[in-house]
């Protein structure tokens, strides 16, 4: 079960990496016309649609681990010296811990990530309660119907 959840967050980097490139390559962005119901739920509040947008996990329920073992696998891989390893791996503890509307674990996960790459911006270090908020009211409105 673990080996497979490697693979897939693997995968995922993969597909990030590869996006970045495509994006470096082309230096005009296309905006997209598609609206995603994220978009559409913060659609007043720009601030929090900025910080959630790439930190929160629309659907946590797939991630078969608690944020306590994602955490000691970022911290076994930044001992190891793998930083982006480590960093993909706080990003995904501070996304499960999103979901579990613990803001403080959020604000430690995300300033880790801040710490290893800190060519990265992380807007939900700016308003990480009111995010965490956010997303747990868009949680209640579309995962738990």
């Amino acid at each position: 079960m673990q080996h497979r959840f490697e693979v897939t967050i693997m995968r995922i980097l993969d597909k990030l990496l590869r996006r970045k490139k495509t994006e470096e390559k082309s230096p005009e962005k296309v905006k997209e016309t598609t609206t995603s119901e994220l978009e559409k739920f913060l659609a007043n509040d720009e601030e929090t649609y900025e910080a959630l947008q790439k930190t929160m996990l629309l659907d946590p329920r797939k991630i078969e681990m608690p944020v306590k073992e994602a955490v000691a696998k970022a911290k076994d891989f930044e001992k190891q010296g793998d930083t982006l390893r480590a960093r993909v791996w706080y990003e995904v503890a501070g996304g499960l811990a999103i979901y579990e509307g613990d803001a403080k674990k959020v604000r430690e996960c995300f300033s880790k990530c801040a710490e290893l790459s800190p060519n990265t911006e992380y807007p939900i270090l700016k308003s990480t309660e009111r995010a965490v908020q956010k997303a747990q009211e868009y949680y209640k409105k579309y995962l738990h119907k």
